[in-house]
Formats: structure tokens, C-alpha cells, sequence
């Protein structure tokens, strides 16, 4: 027979049960708060300083809606239209005249004229004057014939170019408002840092008004883009179209243009880059003021200082600006700077790369003392230079051709090439043509500003000079056959003399 008990008694029993549990638990020491404790003061105990890990801090994100929706404003769409004139027809497979027979035929039949088209292609950019300068790339517009600016409420206007920077693939142009423009406000790219968030406004692949975000990957990036190059790197998506966009910082200031991609498909792989807003602010200044861009010159060839030759000089690092020529009648050599002597200090800058040295002296007003840390013969010493201005060829160009002179009457307007330009061009010698005439018997050829002419009738070009004076003994009615070095390609024009 099964015993019953009472339910007060099995109210206390299990009361009972449950104190004696702990009673037990807490003499063992097995209730986590005591185990944790128990360790903790057993490190204690045993002298270790360890600490229990400190929390991960919480990551804040910045207010890309906010950023978003007050500085899309200011970023505009550009569209351009470039008219091409072909200096020679070209077949289906590409080639110069004579590789494909319906070429031919059609050359003959229209007696070679050259043939026109269209280029269009789209950027972006932003208003930093609310009198309508909007700062862009210079690659964007600055061959263009038409520049239409689109704001972002749907506006278009027609803009021009008021100057421009291939340097540092730069350019200013400007609209006439009838509204209140937005003005981006530029911020300072020495304050950014890797891994500081950023935002990315354009018009990729003709997309208005496209937002990405992404982190500072690197600063001072060289990629081979100009003598100046110190990209700020980004991993915010930048495609085609977002050239001349605005690189803003989470505080809402543009602290970089975007200019660049490395890609092996021409789309975003994650690595773009961009012009810091502190070189782009001097340059927008200068070519607000007077639509050229004014620069620092010291008259020396660089190179960087590889392993072999930081071993071959003594040197404990690889820094500094390695001198391999001085140019005569240079700042540098009035100031003593020699063949092999290593650049370590600019001013109060020091020299990390040589790299660092062209920007700084480019940025610094003509006719002001630098005093430069030379390392010569494994001595320091200070050297007091005198910076002058970089004739690259803007200042002394030339107007337009007299029509009555040999060249004019061809409808080029030519200009000695100097050493900076020949080295910028890749050549030794030639005519630069900074000009051509609209209507004239070169433009017809489909001759352009920055070909370089390289022999006349097979025979070499050395100067602007050499050329006029060959101009002057061909006769009336003879050709005037010509090779044409146009960047990387090189072609032959004919001219008829008149």
C-alpha cells in the first residue's frame, strides 16, 4: 500500500532540498560568480598584472543620409562634345591608308578630305564659388567644344572653360547662375587619415548623383599621372563619370577631387584615387585669378634612391631626393647644388621620398629663399636657393600665327620646345605646335595644339627655326611632307605649299 503525505509536508521538504543544495554548491565553490572570482583572485595570487579584456569599443557610423542629402546640391552633372577631324581614314581593322582597298577608293573619291565626328563623354563636378566656378578634372573638359552642366534639380547650363591644369589634371570653369547655387565647403586633407571614412559623389556611367562611401586605403599615391602625383587612395566605388566628383570627409568638407581608378575591366575593383583638396585649392585660386597656374622651379633632375644606392652612398634609410643633373643657369646650380648630392630637407619639410620634392618647390611663389639639407660626401650642409619661375610654355606662348609669315600661311602656330616640355613630350628636339587655324590647310589635315613635328621631307627638325627656314626654300605649289609625332603614334601629314 502506497503512503500518501500531506502537501504542507511536501512544501517543506522540497524547501529543504533546495537550501541544502546551495548550502552545498557554496561550500564547493561551484557557482559561477565564485568560480570568476575565485580565478580572478587566484592570478591575483599568483602575481600575474593580466587584466580581463577591456570590451570592444562600439563603431559608430557617420550620417550618410545627412551628408548625403545637404551636399548633393552642389555636385553637378558635365557633359562635353568634342568635334574630331582624323588626319587620315581608317579601315575596319583600324589601319592607315592603303591597308584596305575600300579606304582607298573612298579616300580618292572624296579627295581625301579629312572626316568629322562627334565624342561625347560625361564627369562630374562641384560649385566652390557660388558665382558659378565649379572645380573638375581637366581631362573631363579641357578638350572639349560644348560643356553642359546639369545641377541637381535638372538645370542645365552652358559652361566655360576659364583654365585649366594639366599638370595636375585640373580645370575651372564656370556657368551664370539665375539661382542660388549650393558651394561645397573645402576641408583640409593633411588632417585625413588611413582608414578615415569617406563619401564619393558623381555620376558614374552617366548615373546622376550617385552615392558610395567608403575608407581612406593610402595616402600620397604615386600612379604615373603627372609630375605632381600624391593621390589620396579610396576604396569608395569610383567609376567612369566620376571623374572631377567630390571626395568628402565625414564633418561634410571636400577633402579630395576623384580622378582615377586602377582597374583591369575600366570598372571599380575597389582602388580609386584622388587629387587632395590642398593641392587642388592653390590651383582652382591661381586659375580663378588669372587662368594659368604659376610654379616654383630649381632647375635639377631627380631619381629615387634604390637599396643598391642607399648601400653605395652609407646611408641608414632610403630617403631623399637624389640629384642626377643640374641644369645650367638654374637656381640650383647659381645655389652650388651638384651632380650626386642628396636633397633630405626642403625648408622645414623633410624629403621621405623624392617624389616629395616636386610638389614642394612647384607650390612655393617664385623668388622666394628655401634653404635646402644637402647630404654631400657623406656631410650635411644648408644651402640657400632662390626659387624661380617654371617656364613650361604658357607664359611665353605664342599668339596667333601672322598670316603673312611661312608657318602662317600653313595655319600652324608653332613653339620652341623647351627642356621641361621635351621631357613631358618624350622627345630631343622638334616644333611644338601650340596652335592651329581654324579653316587652314593643317587643320584640314587634321592637325592639332600639342603635336610635335619631327622631320620635313625626311629631314629631322631641331627647332621652330630650322623648320621656318625649310618652309622658306620649298617653292609655291610643292609638298610639304611632314612626321607628326602625336603621343605615343607617330604619322605623316602632306601640305601643299601656296
Amino acid at each position: 500500500m502506497r503512503k500518501s503525505y500531506s502537501l504542507p509536508t511536501l512544501v517543506l521538504t522540497a524547501v529543504l532540498f533546495l537550501m541544502g543544495g546551495l548550502i552545498i554548491a557554496s561550500c564547493l565553490d561551484l557557482t559561477p560568480h565564485s568560480t570568476a572570482q575565485s580565478t580572478k583572485n587566484e592570478r591575483a595570487g599568483k602575481g600575474s598584472a593580466q587584466e580581463e579584456p577591456a570590451e570592444a569599443p562600439m563603431v559608430r557610423l557617420p550620417d550618410f543620409r545627412r551628408l548625403a542629402r545637404d551636399l548633393m546640391p552642389g555636385v553637378v552633372n558635365i557633359s562635353t562634345t568634342k568635334v574630331v577631324r582624323s588626319p587620315f581614314a581608317r579601315g575596319p581593322r583600324g589601319g592607315p591608308r592603303g591597308q584596305d582597298p575600300f579606304e582607298d577608293f573612298f579616300n580618292r573619291f572624296f579627295q581625301g578630305q579629312p572626316r568629322e565626328f562627334k565624342q561625347h563623354s560625361l564627369g562630374s563636378g562641384f560649385v566652390i564659388d557660388k558665382r558659378g566656378y565649379i572645380l573638375t578634372n581637366n581631362h573631363v573638359v579641357g578638350a572639349a567644344d560644348e560643356i553642359i552642366v546639369t545641377l541637381a534639380n535638372e538645370t542645365e547650363y552652358t559652361a566655360k572653360v576659364v583654365g585649366k591644369d594639366d599638370k595636375t589634371d585640373l580645370a575651372l570653369i564656370k556657368i551664370e547662375p539665375k539661382e542660388d547655387l549650393y558651394v561645397l565647403p573645402l576641408g583640409d586633407s593633411g588632417d585625413m587619415e588611413i582608414g578615415d571614412w569617406v563619401l564619393a559623389i558623381g555620376n558614374p556611367f552617366g548615373l546622376q548623383h550617385t552615392v558610395t562611401a567608403g575608407i581612406i586605403s593610402a595616402k600620397g599615391r604615386v600612379i604615373g599621372a603627372g609630375p605632381y602625383d600624391d593621390f589620396i587612395q579610396t576604396d569608395a566605388s569610383i567609376n567612369p563619370g566620376n571623374s572631377g566628383g567630390p571626395l568628402i570627409n565625414t564633418s561634410g568638407k571636400v577633402i579630395g577631387i576623384n580622378t582615377a581608378i586602377f582597374s583591369q575591366t575600366g570598372e571599380s575593383a575597389g582602388i580609386g584615387f584622388a587629387i587632395p583638396i590642398n593641392i587642388a585649392r592653390n590651383v582652382a585660386r591661381q586659375l580663378q585669378e588669372s587662368g594659368k597656374v604659376t610654379r616654383g622651379w630649381i632647375g635639377v633632375l631627380i631619381q629615387h634612391i634604390d637599396p643598391d644606392l642607399q648601400k653605395s652612398y652609407g646611408l641608414q634609410r632610403a630617403e631623399g631626393a637624389l640629384v642626377s643633373k643640374v641644369l645650367p643657369k638654374s637656381p640650383a646650380s647659381k645655389a652650388g647644388l651638384k651632380q650626386g648630392d642628396i636633397i633630405l630637407q626642403y625648408g622645414d619639410r623633410p624629403i621621405r621620398h623624392h617624389s616629395d620634392l616636386p610638389a614642394l618647390v612647384a607650390n612655393t611663389t617664385p623668388g622666394t629663399e628655401v634653404e635646402l639639407v644637402v647630404l654631400r660626401d657623406g656631410k650635411r650642409r644648408n644651402v640657400e636657393i632662390r626659387i624661380e619661375q617654371l617656364d613650361d610654355g604658357e607664359a611665353k606662348r605664342p599668339g596667333p600665327p601672322d598670316a603673312e609669315s611661312e608657318e602662317g600661311r600653313l595655319g600652324l602656330q608653332l613653339q620652341e620646345l623647351t627642356p621641361e616640355l621635351a621631357r613631358q613630350f618624350g622627345v630631343d628636339k622638334g616644333a611644338l605646335v601650340a596652335g592651329v587655324e581654324p579653316g587652314s590647310l593643317a587643320e584640314q589635315k587634321g592637325m592639332q595644339s600639342g603635336d610635335i613635328i619631327l622631320q620635313m621631307n625626311g629631314e629631322p627638325i631641331q627647332t621652330v627655326r630650322s623648320f621656318i627656314d625649310r618652309v622658306r626654300k620649298t617653292k609655291s605649289g610643292e609638298i610639304i611632307r611632314l612626321l607628326v609625332k602625336r603621343e605615343d603614334n607617330q604619322y605623316f601629314v602632306a601640305l601643299q605649299k601656296p
